[in-house]
């Protein structure tokens, strides 16, 4: 008996199904594996032996995962220490895949889910262990090196750009001059919010500035340009990443902060807040409207990219085919062929060059002032967000599904 076991982590995304099923619809084809595995929460769940066989369960009943958000086999945080370290966690995991004769572990997920891949691959690799571990990337933050871009993240850019041009015509209709603050996710780099650069209202952006933690953030700097502009026009629209932090890296929102997650981050917020009472203190402008998107970047199917989820089906199809190949701490990477026409392609590279590293915005994509973004951001965001999904409708709302009977085991 051969099967194969996939399982998510981290922060959904709207896609990051699409890539479930694209592990589960490849091997129906290749009949590689005689069972596909779930493990339900991700490591976690998997070393509670919560796990489900995905190829016993209908198709009717799983089918729908493609094109339903967030983790549909539930997620986890969860910091993997080194073998060293704890060593039960690893001959737990171990006992538990030859218990269910599994021999491919594909772990979907970002950053640090790719330094768990590289982590017990390298244990299989020194303890002779005949399992193979593959890393399928997810992340709306768009953060992983290496490759183009993360699966995740075409259909947040949308969302987002979305968002501000229809809060952009919104915070329009007033005669009083005002300010509308529009907050991004984006903790370590402002890839998500500079994709607001692709909302353009008859040509012309709709954002006047655009706020990354790429460059030094200056209160007194955004206060000078808000005021400038007010010149110029009635309404200024102001996109900001909740990761932006001042010239001796304190973030802005930590004021707001509601301490740590379990990797040790900030959990951050509150930015467009503290902005609106900057703004009214200083008697800039008479008016401050604020939003924080918050999780709806990541879980906004209505509004997902087709191009995001057909790249994020396909990377976990090229997950299965590869390790058909034999390869084992890899992970799949997305390439850009060509932007016009858009094309891309999967391929492998190794985790150690994904794990523990971050994929800034291009420093060379921001404006001299420091307040937006160049042409070529625009250019290579777009393709991204490109294509409508086609969702069931259900009593006017999006059927999504929910393997309940996974969950209740």
């Amino acid at each position: 008996m051969k099967n194969c076991i996939v399982a998510q982590s981290g922060g959904p995304t709207s896609v990051i199904n699409a890539s479930a099923m694209g592990v589960l619809e490849e091997n129906n084809s290749s009949h590689y594996y005689d069972n596909v595995y779930a493990g339900i929460n991700g490591i976690q769940g998997i070393l509670n032996n919560h796990i489900v066989n995905l190829s016993t369960l209908p198709y009717d009943e799983v089918k729908g995962l493609k094109y339903t958000p967030s983790s549909g086999l539930g997620s986890c945080r969860y910091k993997l220490k080194s073998y060293d370290k704890s060593p039960e966690e690893y001959l737990k995991l171990f006992e538990l895949l030859e218990e269910h004769e599994i021999k491919t572990f594909f772990y979907i997920g970002g950053n640090d889910s790719q330094d768990t891949v590289h982590k017990f691959s390298i244990y299989a690799r020194e303890h002779n262990k005949d399992v193979k571990f593959i890393g399928i990337p997810k992340t709306i933050d768009n953060d992983l090196p290496i490759m183009d871009h993360t699966p995740g993240f075409g259909s947040a850019a949308k969302l987002i750009a979305t968002s501000v041009l229809e809060n952009f015509l919104d915070a329009s209709v007033y005669p009083a001059k005002g300010v509308f603050i529009l907050e991004t996710m984006g903790r370590d780099t402002g890839w998500l919010a500079a994709s607001a650069c692709v909302a353009t209202i008859n040509g012309i952006p709709a954002a006047d500035f655009i706020y990354l933690p790429e460059v030094a953030f200056s209160a007194e700097k955004f206060l000078k340009d808000v005021s400038k502009k007010l010149t110029e026009k009635n309404h200024v629209f102001v996109v900001v990443s909740e990761g932006i932090r001042t010239k001796e890296g304190k973030f802005i929102g930590e004021a707001s902060s509601t301490g740590l997650d379990k990797f040790g981050h900030a959990q951050l917020g509150g930015v467009c807040a503290f902005l609106k009472n900057l703004i009214l203190e200083t008697n800039t402008a008479e008016k401050v409207r604020v939003l924080e998107l918050s999780t709806i970047q990541r879980c906004s199917m209505h509004c997902a990219s087709q191009t995001d989820i057909d790249e994020a089906f396909e990377v976990g199809k090229a997950a299965v085919s590869y390790s058909i190949e034999g390869i084992s701490g890899n992970m799949i990477g997305i390439r850009r062929l060509s932007n016009s026409p858009y094309t891309s392609e999967p391929f492998a590279l190794e985790t150690s060059k994904v794990a523990n590293n971050i994929k800034y915005f291009p420093l060379e994509w921001i404006n001299k002032e420091g307040n937006n973004v160049t042409r070529e951001a625009y250019e290579y965001t777009l393709p991204l967000i490109m294509g409508e999904p086609k969702i069931s409708i259900e009593n006017g709302l999006p059927k999504y599904t929910f393997l309940e009977q996974a969950f209740n085991k």
